[in-house]
């Protein structure tokens, strides 16, 4: 009998334990399926096809969820059947002339080198012949191109740990809301609705939803609030915080226009596991049909912190 409880408890565990940390595992043809018959499908026929190109090159930090990430973008997209996807790995598509052939840009988790935090400049460094200054320039005239590219009306999703790809950058920090600053270990989050009735999380029936992911915190542009929040979790409810936080409400997905430009920030997920949610499959659809202008919705930003009490308030209906 005692051999039987303490088995249970082991199981129970081990349970718990894995519970906070996902396994990686290989993208395959099975999980692939899963996540093709879990996608939202279209009603009605396509008008027109959008072009989107998902980037997905790295230098720093490398998530083992990027070709599922990709993967499943890509997956939505064709499957509803409003978009044309376009991969590629190459900075040579922020070329202007590059740019303007797609309706939206995804920067799929494009962590780039702690010493610049920028992966144009990390990139350019393969190319020997590029003096320090070519270098810095041609960095600098990449990151201007995709600035410029919103402004004027392209559109820009932006997945996880990508928010970190120019991370030391003002300009690009503006664009997208905020800035990286630093993420506790893998953990439980409830992620929850700022505003239930918002059109872009009507996906989630139940209110949000549980996943194990690493809770992402933000500084610099994020405290200007100049952006529509969609999802948050709450700080009392996280485990190994670098510091006390006073604001109990921390934003983990937003949405705002940069010009003429709209940009779609969710931080959920650093896990595949996460994208077996249909729920989450038809935000991620939502914010794509969102940046590229096939879905107005209200995208004013908060401005004033002041307005958080009343956010939080609506997300706990």
């Amino acid at each position: 009998m005692k051999k039987i409880a303490f088995t249970a408890l082991a199981l129970l565990f081990v349970g718990i334990t894995t519970a906070q940390e996902m396994k990686p595992f290989e993208l395959s043809s099975e999980w692939l399926t899963k996540i093709e018959e879990l996608a939202p499908e279209k009603t009605g026929s396509v008008d027109e096809q959008k072009n989107i190109l998902i980037f997905s090159l790295y230098t720093g930090f490398e998530h083992w969820a990027i070709p599922h990430t990709e993967a499943v973008i890509k997956t939505i997209a064709e499957k509803y059947g409003s978009f044309k996807v376009i991969s590629s790995n190459d900075i040579a598509m922020f070329q202007k002339n590059n740019l303007k052939k797609f309706d939206a840009v995804v920067l799929n988790n494009n962590c780039s080198d702690r010493e610049k935090r920028d992966l144009f400049w990390d990139k350019l460094g393969e190319d020997a012949s590029l003096t320090e200054e070519e270098r810095t320039k041609e960095a600098l005239q990449l990151e201007n191109n995709l600035l410029d590219y919103v402004k004027n009306g392209g559109g820009l999703m932006v997945l996880h740990g990508a928010i970190v790809m120019q991370n030391k950058s003002e300009a690009f920090g503006k664009m997208l809301g905020g800035s990286f600053d630093y993420h506790p270990k893998q953990q439980k989050i409830q992620v929850k609705l700022v505003d239930p009735a918002h059109p872009l999380v009507a996906a989630f029936s139940s209110g949000g939803f549980e996943h194990v992911d690493e809770p992402y915190f933000f500084n610099n542009a994020y405290f200007d609030y100049n952006f529509k929040p969609l999802l948050y979790m709450e700080t009392d409810k996280l485990e190994g915080l670098k510091e006390e936080v006073k604001d109990k409400i921390k934003y983990i997905s937003w949405i705002k226009k940069y010009g003429a430009g709209k940009v779609f920030y969710c931080s959920p997920s650093h896990n595949a596991q996460s994208y077996e949610n249909a729920e989450l499959l038809l935000y991620l659809l939502n914010g794509l049909q969102y940046v590229v202008g096939d879905l107005e919705v209200d995208d004013s930003p908060t401005q004033a912190k002041g307005n958080e009490k009343e956010y939080s308030h609506k997300g706990k209906r």
